[in-house]
């Protein structure tokens, strides 16, 4: 059976585009699989000296967005791009690099400072490199294409995260192979995070060379050469305000959940190692779910509900799931909720949600998106974390927060959905 038939019998797939989804699938594998081998020594890091560091951690995060988008965006508006994706991935493979040199030969590890830079550093990578994913696939993929492929490009990533994952766990804990026992140092995993790096530098190569984008910058398919025009844009544009809207409640909803597992995970847990095995057992479970999901359901999900149904699962389900936890505050309560949140938000939330920058151009796609996607997304976990420090002195319960904010995501999400549906395959704007 040729892959072109063993695909058709998981996806909705045409003829001639089966080599361009293999490579857009191989491509988002490499990057989950390089971001994932790292998350769980990150988590462990953001809670080593207590959950209670996890707001200064985003609100450091945050900073750091605020600088790298305009220089991201200065990149973009100078190399078109099947330079300008290279480009960035490659300084992050780089930075990849001085950190693991910085780890092993500074003292103590370099410190604490050192370990909160690092954590830093990671939450800014995966947002950009996902964020530029996704534009590209945008970009190259008609809105048809993307309802009936998103989700199985998609499931590119989950393999990557479940191997990531799985392969952090049993490295940090350690196994036997024969009378010989197996233990890496975490932060070792740098080395082999830079090589997929460039691995998926090679796939956006043959996918330049598929769909034939050119050398020249501000084609007629490239960005322009304003770099704030992305925030021109979101500050004119109706749709991409209530993306930005339903960004920031998902954000902030998932910040809640965030800070309720940190906390949870200290309390239930003592170790570095025992804490990065839980967090990594949570994300392997997670992608297992995402998996499923996407190779059977998402695409004939998106294609027969439609895009309004699906941006509205998620709000729904984390209604239900914070009046759970504010009633079971326990470690199996929160670890049900988060696999379900995350992995329906993989399978089905975030291809859709992507979905909706195809009618879209250049600008909105490599400005105004990566904006969106860190900086607003990022803004969301401020709010978040900060959130029950000032609710502690009104005297409000986090939990009734979180369901209040679960609401409000439910009530953008339908505002979205009329604009999608209203605009049909036109352009919302």
């Amino acid at each position: 059976m040729t892959p072109a038939r063993l695909l058709r019998r998981l996806v909705l797939l045409e003829e001639g585009e089966a080599p361009a989804l293999l490579w857009s699938a191989a491509y988002f594998f490499l990057l989950l699989f390089g971001y994932y081998l790292l998350r769980p020594v990150r988590e462990a890091i953001g809670i080593a000296r207590g959950a209670d560091r996890l707001p200064w951690l985003m609100t450091g995060t945050l900073l750091v967005m605020a600088l790298a988008n305009p220089a991201f965006a200065a990149l973009v508006s100078r190399l078109p791009r099947r330079r300008f994706i290279p480009a960035a991935y490659r300084c992050f493979a780089l930075t990849m690099l001085a950190f693991f040199l910085a780890f092993r030969f500074l003292p103590h590890r370099g410190g604490p400072a050192l370990g909160y830079a690092f954590y830093i550093w990671l939450s800014v990578f995966n947002l950009f490199v996902v964020s530029v994913f996704w534009g590209l696939m945008s970009d190259v993929w008609s809105e048809r294409q993307g309802q009936r492929l998103f989700g199985f490009i998609a499931t590119g990533g989950t393999l990557g995260a479940i191997a990531g994952a799985a392969l952090t766990g049993l490295l940090t804990k350690g196994f036997l192979l024969g009378s010989l026992r197996i233990k890496v140092d975490p932060l070792s995993l740098l080395l082999l995070s830079m090589v997929t790096v460039e691995l998926a530098v090679q796939c956006v190569g043959r996918l330049a060379a598929i769909f034939k984008l050119g050398d020249v910058a501000h084609g007629p398919r490239e960005p322009g050469p304003g770099p704030l025009e992305g925030l021109r844009l979101i500050a004119t544009s109706r749709y991409l305000q209530l993306i930005c809207a339903y960004m920031l409640l998902f954000t902030i909803t998932s910040t809640f959940l965030y800070l309720q597992q940190g906390a949870i995970v200290e309390r239930a847990f003592s170790g570095t190692a025992a804490r990065t095995a839980a967090f990594a057992r949570i994300d392997l479970w997670v992608n297992v779910l995402t998996l499923a999901t996407q190779v059977f359901l998402t695409g004939r999900i998106i294609t027969t509900l439609g895009i309004p149904f699906v941006l509205a699962i998620l709000p729904v389900l984390t209604l239900g799931g914070f009046g759970a936890l504010w009633l079971w505050p326990t470690f199996g309560v929160m670890a049900l909720f988060q696999v379900l949140r995350r992995g329906l938000h993989y399978a089905v939330d975030r291809p859709a949600r992507e979905i909706l920058y195809i009618p879209l151009g250049p600008e909105e796609r490599y400005k105004a998106k990566p904006f969106v996607d860190t900086f607003v997304y990022r803004s969301g976990d401020l709010l978040g974390v900060w959130a029950p420090t000032a609710l502690a002195a009104l005297a409000l319960p986090v939990g009734l927060a979180a369901v209040g904010c679960s609401g409000l995501w439910l009530g953008s999400s339908l505002a979205l959905g009329r604009r999608v549906k209203g605009a049909g395959s036109q352009s919302p704007d």
